[in-house]
């Protein structure tokens, strides 16, 4: 198991400003719990223990509300702080240099795609990868871009967005091995998506692995909807969606009240 994490927190949030106070995405309020509790919980719920926020937006709110709510012996969060924009790549180059293992877990802060991250870590080591996605199956969407994979699961191409009756998408959850991605002469500003998962699938060993579990991506109103519905759905233990929702989520949700009792 992986046990140190990377959190990409930095986002500004301008697509939820219709329904968002002015805050970083991943503080986007769920009966007012902010989107980010879930994200942390999840990843100690699996057995991860030690995280890094990648802030830069409004940084100064998501430390303030996770030194409050989270404490050492809970979990050990750090983070580091983009003080001009870096693009994806250069936060997680950022992010990195705070890794003390050979591999990180990545997550994105305003995604919640709740797969084994132990069977995911095993995948990645046992296959001597550089990296590892995981991938999520979608059905009639134009959204996201498309993954593809061959027999063995390794990724022979990433696919622009366009519409899609039926693909498998990025479900923003990695697994890197930090050697491997930091020795690249990358610039210091660069995309993680364009000049590092797209421009060396191929030349490395990157894999893409399928979960079926529950993935949400609050980045636009609707689905931050959709997931405030899922919430009190799973709290008053009401007749699910048509995209069904594990038992295991619910009791990730409840885990995360208690968390914040707790705390």
């Amino acid at each position: 198991m992986i046990k140190e994490a990377i959190i990409l927190a930095g986002g500004l949030g301008t697509r939820l400003r219709s329904v968002v106070d002015d805050v970083p995405k991943c503080m986007a309020p769920v009966n007012g719990i902010p989107f980010i509790n879930f994200v942390i919980t999840y990843l100690k719920n699996e057995g991860v223990e030690r995280i890094i926020l990648s802030l830069g937006y409004k940084s100064e709110v998501v430390i303030a509300y996770v030194e409050k709510t989270f404490t050492k012996k809970v979990i050990e969060i750090d983070h580091v702080i983009e003080e001009t924009p870096l693009g994806t790549g250069g936060a997680i180059k950022l992010a990195c240099t705070k890794i003390k293992g050979k591999h990180v877990l990545i997550l994105n802060g305003d995604t919640l795609f709740n797969i084994d991250l132990q069977k995911f870590s095993e995948f990645h080591r046992e296959h001597e990868a550089d990296f590892t996605v995981a991938l999520k199956e979608l059905k009639q969407f134009s959204r996201y871009g498309t993954v593809e994979t061959d027999s063995a699961s390794a990724i022979t191409a990433f696919k622009e967005k366009a519409y899609c009756e039926e693909g498998f998408i990025n479900g923003g959850v990695y697994a890197l091995t930090v050697k491997s991605f930091i020795r690249e002469p990358f610039p210091e500003v660069f995309s993680f998506e364009k000049d590092f998962m797209e421009k060396y699938t191929g030349k490395k060993k990157f894999f893409g692995i399928p979960f079926e579990y529950y993935f949400i991506d609050i980045g636009v109103p609707e689905d931050y909807k959709r997931f405030i519905e899922d919430y009190n759905l799973i709290l008053s233990k009401s007749k699910y969606h048509e995209e069904s929702i594990e038992d295991r989520v619910i009791g990730f949700f409840l885990d995360s009240l208690v968390a914040l009792i707790k705390n």
